[in-house]
Protein backbone atom coordinates (compact mmCIF):
# COMPACT_ATOMS: atom_id res chain seq x y z
CA UNK A 1 0.00 0.00 0.00
CA UNK A 2 2.76 2.41 1.01
CA UNK A 3 4.78 1.34 -2.40
CA UNK A 4 1.43 2.70 -4.10
CA UNK A 5 1.64 5.65 -2.65
CA UNK A 6 4.66 6.61 -3.31
CA UNK A 7 4.45 5.82 -6.66
CA UNK A 8 0.85 8.37 -7.41
CA UNK A 9 1.01 12.27 -8.50
CA UNK A 10 1.28 14.83 -5.13
CA UNK A 11 -2.52 15.52 -5.67
CA UNK A 12 -3.20 11.47 -5.99
CA UNK A 13 -1.49 11.31 -2.67
CA UNK A 14 -3.55 13.76 -0.89
CA UNK A 15 -6.82 12.49 -2.26
CA UNK A 16 -5.71 8.87 -1.24
CA UNK A 17 -4.55 9.98 2.41
CA UNK A 18 -8.13 12.06 3.13
CA UNK A 19 -10.03 9.51 2.02
CA UNK A 20 -7.86 7.14 4.67
CA UNK A 21 -8.91 9.41 7.08
CA UNK A 22 -12.74 9.59 6.10
CA UNK A 23 -12.46 6.03 6.35
CA UNK A 24 -11.30 6.05 9.74
CA UNK A 25 -14.32 8.78 10.51
CA UNK A 26 -16.30 6.19 9.30
CA UNK A 27 -15.17 3.15 11.23
CA UNK A 28 -15.50 5.21 14.15
CA UNK A 29 -19.14 6.13 13.28
CA UNK A 30 -19.33 2.26 12.64
CA UNK A 31 -18.88 1.41 16.67
CA UNK A 32 -22.69 1.63 16.79
CA UNK A 33 -22.96 -1.72 15.36
CA UNK A 34 -20.62 -3.51 18.19
CA UNK A 35 -22.14 -2.15 21.30
CA UNK A 36 -25.81 -2.30 22.99
CA UNK A 37 -25.56 0.87 24.91
CA UNK A 38 -23.72 4.05 25.12
CA UNK A 39 -20.45 4.51 27.37
CA UNK A 40 -19.79 7.98 27.92
CA UNK A 41 -16.00 7.06 29.55
CA UNK A 42 -15.63 5.27 26.46
CA UNK A 43 -16.83 8.48 24.68
CA UNK A 44 -14.77 11.32 26.74
CA UNK A 45 -11.85 8.94 26.65
CA UNK A 46 -11.71 9.04 22.50
CA UNK A 47 -12.00 12.97 22.52
CA UNK A 48 -9.41 13.46 25.05
CA UNK A 49 -7.31 11.37 22.93
CA UNK A 50 -8.34 13.09 19.90
CA UNK A 51 -7.34 16.76 21.77
CA UNK A 52 -3.70 14.99 22.30
CA UNK A 53 -3.61 13.90 18.78
CA UNK A 54 -4.46 17.36 17.52
CA UNK A 55 -2.07 19.37 19.89
CA UNK A 56 0.72 17.41 18.90
CA UNK A 57 0.20 17.36 15.32
CA UNK A 58 -0.09 21.49 15.12
CA UNK A 59 3.19 22.10 17.23
CA UNK A 60 5.17 18.49 15.14
CA UNK A 61 4.00 18.59 12.09
CA UNK A 62 2.89 22.15 11.74
CA UNK A 63 4.33 24.83 13.40
CA UNK A 64 8.18 23.29 13.94
CA UNK A 65 7.84 23.04 10.18
CA UNK A 66 6.25 26.62 8.93
CA UNK A 67 8.85 28.23 11.45
CA UNK A 68 12.02 26.49 9.56
CA UNK A 69 10.68 27.65 6.26
CA UNK A 70 10.36 30.88 7.21
CA UNK A 71 13.84 31.91 8.59
CA UNK A 72 15.70 33.58 5.83
CA UNK A 73 13.13 36.29 5.19
CA UNK A 74 12.78 39.58 4.83
CA UNK A 75 10.98 39.74 8.89
CA UNK A 76 11.86 37.33 11.79
CA UNK A 77 10.65 33.86 11.14
CA UNK A 78 8.25 33.97 14.29
CA UNK A 79 6.05 37.19 12.58
CA UNK A 80 4.68 35.02 9.31
CA UNK A 81 4.06 32.47 11.85
CA UNK A 82 2.62 34.09 14.23
CA UNK A 83 0.24 36.20 12.17
CA UNK A 84 -0.64 32.33 10.12
CA UNK A 85 -1.37 30.79 13.38
CA UNK A 86 -3.64 33.94 14.78
CA UNK A 87 -5.39 34.36 11.55
CA UNK A 88 -6.41 30.56 11.51
CA UNK A 89 -7.96 30.67 15.19
CA UNK A 90 -9.88 34.07 14.09
CA UNK A 91 -11.01 31.76 10.73
CA UNK A 92 -12.36 28.71 13.13
CA UNK A 93 -13.97 31.13 15.33
CA UNK A 94 -16.30 32.96 12.96
CA UNK A 95 -17.17 29.73 11.52
CA UNK A 96 -17.87 28.55 15.27
CA UNK A 97 -20.22 31.76 15.08
CA UNK A 98 -22.01 31.45 11.80
CA UNK A 99 -22.05 27.68 11.52
CA UNK A 100 -25.22 26.11 13.63
CA UNK A 101 -23.73 23.10 15.45
CA UNK A 102 -24.23 21.13 18.47
CA UNK A 103 -21.31 19.98 20.55
CA UNK A 104 -21.07 16.35 21.35
CA UNK A 105 -22.99 15.25 24.86
CA UNK A 106 -24.61 18.85 24.72
CA UNK A 107 -27.82 19.43 25.02
CA UNK A 108 -30.07 21.02 22.28
CA UNK A 109 -30.91 24.40 24.27
CA UNK A 110 -26.91 24.98 24.04
CA UNK A 111 -26.13 24.76 20.24
CA UNK A 112 -24.25 27.51 19.00
CA UNK A 113 -24.29 29.56 15.45
CA UNK A 114 -27.17 30.99 12.91
CA UNK A 115 -30.51 29.47 14.03
CA UNK A 116 -29.56 26.42 15.33
CA UNK A 117 -32.84 25.36 16.86
CA UNK A 118 -34.69 25.21 13.26
CA UNK A 119 -32.22 22.43 12.67
CA UNK A 120 -32.25 18.75 13.70
CA UNK A 121 -30.31 17.34 16.54
CA UNK A 122 -28.25 14.87 13.69
CA UNK A 123 -27.45 18.02 11.59
CA UNK A 124 -25.85 20.10 14.30
CA UNK A 125 -23.63 16.92 15.41
CA UNK A 126 -22.53 15.84 11.99
CA UNK A 127 -21.94 20.01 11.68
CA UNK A 128 -20.18 19.94 15.21
CA UNK A 129 -17.36 17.42 13.48
CA UNK A 130 -17.52 19.01 10.41
CA UNK A 131 -15.82 21.99 12.12
CA UNK A 132 -12.86 19.83 13.47
CA UNK A 133 -12.44 18.30 10.15
CA UNK A 134 -11.61 21.61 8.34
CA UNK A 135 -8.50 22.32 9.84
CA UNK A 136 -7.67 18.40 9.64
CA UNK A 137 -7.89 18.31 5.82
CA UNK A 138 -6.09 22.23 5.74
CA UNK A 139 -2.97 20.40 7.52
CA UNK A 140 -2.88 17.31 5.41
CA UNK A 141 -3.14 19.15 2.23
CA UNK A 142 -0.46 21.58 3.18
CA UNK A 143 1.92 19.20 4.47
CA UNK A 144 1.21 17.21 1.30
CA UNK A 145 1.97 20.73 -0.96
CA UNK A 146 4.86 21.77 1.02
CA UNK A 147 7.02 18.29 -0.31
CA UNK A 148 4.98 18.74 -3.75
CA UNK A 149 6.78 22.05 -4.04
CA UNK A 150 10.42 20.64 -3.02
CA UNK A 151 10.40 22.48 0.49
CA UNK A 152 13.82 21.51 2.54
CA UNK A 153 11.35 20.78 5.27
CA UNK A 154 8.98 18.89 4.09
CA UNK A 155 8.70 15.29 3.65
CA UNK A 156 6.63 12.61 2.46
CA UNK A 157 6.79 10.77 5.04
CA UNK A 158 6.00 13.62 7.54
CA UNK A 159 2.84 13.93 5.99
CA UNK A 160 2.00 10.36 5.34
CA UNK A 161 2.79 10.86 9.55
CA UNK A 162 0.25 14.00 9.67
CA UNK A 163 -2.53 11.50 7.80
CA UNK A 164 -1.67 8.65 10.14
CA UNK A 165 -2.06 10.40 13.20
CA UNK A 166 -5.64 12.81 11.62
CA UNK A 167 -7.31 8.97 10.44
CA UNK A 168 -6.59 7.42 13.67
CA UNK A 169 -7.99 10.54 16.01
CA UNK A 170 -11.29 10.74 13.55
CA UNK A 171 -12.25 7.25 14.71
CA UNK A 172 -13.44 9.33 18.13
CA UNK A 173 -14.88 11.88 16.17
CA UNK A 174 -17.09 9.49 14.20
CA UNK A 175 -18.19 7.80 17.31
CA UNK A 176 -19.28 11.36 18.93
CA UNK A 177 -21.27 11.78 16.25
CA UNK A 178 -22.99 8.58 15.90
CA UNK A 179 -22.89 6.71 19.48
CA UNK A 180 -25.16 10.12 20.62
CA UNK A 181 -27.53 9.68 17.81
CA UNK A 182 -27.59 6.04 19.06
CA UNK A 183 -28.90 6.84 22.40
CA UNK A 184 -31.32 9.45 21.33
CA UNK A 185 -33.24 6.49 19.59
CA UNK A 186 -31.73 6.97 16.17
CA UNK A 187 -31.21 3.40 14.35
CA UNK A 188 -27.78 1.60 14.16
CA UNK A 189 -28.10 2.55 10.27
CA UNK A 190 -28.56 5.94 10.56
CA UNK A 191 -26.72 6.88 13.46
CA UNK A 192 -23.73 5.51 11.30
CA UNK A 193 -24.49 7.10 8.45
CA UNK A 194 -24.79 10.44 9.79
CA UNK A 195 -21.68 9.70 11.64
CA UNK A 196 -19.85 9.01 8.55
CA UNK A 197 -20.67 12.07 6.90
CA UNK A 198 -18.81 14.53 9.00
CA UNK A 199 -15.48 13.08 7.45
CA UNK A 200 -16.48 14.09 4.01
CA UNK A 201 -15.26 18.12 4.76
CA UNK A 202 -11.68 17.08 4.62
CA UNK A 203 -10.49 16.11 1.27
CA UNK A 204 -11.99 18.87 0.12
CA UNK A 205 -10.62 21.26 2.40
CA UNK A 206 -7.32 19.39 1.95
CA UNK A 207 -7.33 19.60 -1.99
CA UNK A 208 -8.10 23.31 -1.20
CA UNK A 209 -4.67 23.71 0.90
CA UNK A 210 -2.84 21.83 -1.43
CA UNK A 211 -3.94 23.88 -4.44
CA UNK A 212 -2.65 26.86 -2.35
CA UNK A 213 0.59 26.25 -1.97
CA UNK A 214 0.94 24.78 -4.80
CA UNK A 215 0.35 28.09 -6.69
CA UNK A 216 1.72 30.59 -4.09
CA UNK A 217 4.59 29.12 -2.70
CA UNK A 218 5.77 31.87 -0.62
CA UNK A 219 2.30 31.25 1.30
CA UNK A 220 3.27 28.03 2.90
CA UNK A 221 4.83 29.00 6.39
CA UNK A 222 1.46 31.38 7.06
CA UNK A 223 -0.35 28.38 5.50
CA UNK A 224 0.98 25.82 7.59
CA UNK A 225 0.82 27.94 10.71
CA UNK A 226 -3.13 29.16 9.48
CA UNK A 227 -3.96 25.10 10.26
CA UNK A 228 -2.18 25.22 13.20
CA UNK A 229 -4.44 28.04 14.43
CA UNK A 230 -7.61 26.14 12.97
CA UNK A 231 -6.54 23.10 14.59
CA UNK A 232 -5.90 24.39 18.27
CA UNK A 233 -9.24 26.61 18.65
CA UNK A 234 -11.10 23.67 18.06
CA UNK A 235 -9.24 21.51 20.66
CA UNK A 236 -9.96 24.28 22.94
CA UNK A 237 -13.13 25.41 21.94
CA UNK A 238 -14.60 21.75 21.03
CA UNK A 239 -12.94 18.83 22.23
CA UNK A 240 -11.39 19.30 25.63
CA UNK A 241 -14.84 20.77 26.80
CA UNK A 242 -16.87 18.07 25.65
CA UNK A 243 -14.81 14.86 26.87
CA UNK A 244 -15.07 16.91 30.49
CA UNK A 245 -18.88 18.11 30.63
CA UNK A 246 -19.67 14.45 31.84
CA UNK A 247 -17.02 14.39 34.76
CA UNK A 248 -14.18 12.09 33.60
CA UNK A 249 -12.17 14.61 33.71
CA UNK A 250 -8.76 12.51 34.78
CA UNK A 251 -9.72 9.95 32.19
CA UNK A 252 -10.05 12.33 29.54
CA UNK A 253 -6.28 14.36 30.66
CA UNK A 254 -4.92 10.90 30.62
CA UNK A 255 -6.32 10.02 27.15
CA UNK A 256 -5.36 13.61 25.79
CA UNK A 257 -1.48 12.63 26.88
CA UNK A 258 -1.40 9.44 25.24
CA UNK A 259 -2.76 10.49 22.37
CA UNK A 260 -0.18 13.49 21.70
CA UNK A 261 2.44 10.66 22.72
CA UNK A 262 1.30 8.83 20.22
CA UNK A 263 1.07 11.61 17.44
CA UNK A 264 4.53 12.65 18.43
CA UNK A 265 6.36 9.34 18.67
CA UNK A 266 4.74 9.17 14.48
CA UNK A 267 5.78 12.85 13.54
CA UNK A 268 9.46 12.14 14.71
CA UNK A 269 10.16 8.87 14.12
CA UNK A 270 8.02 8.86 10.23
CA UNK A 271 8.87 12.53 9.77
Amino acid sequence: MLDFILEQEPIYQVIIATLFTWGMTALGAALVFTTKTFNQKFLDAMLGFAGGVMIAASFWSLLSPALEMAEGGQVPSWVQVAVGFLCGGAFLFAVDKLLPHLHPNAPMNTAEGIRPKKRKRSTLLVLAITLHNIPEGLAIGVSFGAFAIGSPSASLAGALALAIGIGIQNIPEGAAVSMPLLRDGYSRKKSFIFGQFSGMVEPISALIGFLAVAFIEPLLPFALAFAAGAMIFVVAEEVIPSSQEEGNKDLAVLSLMVGFTIMMILDVALG
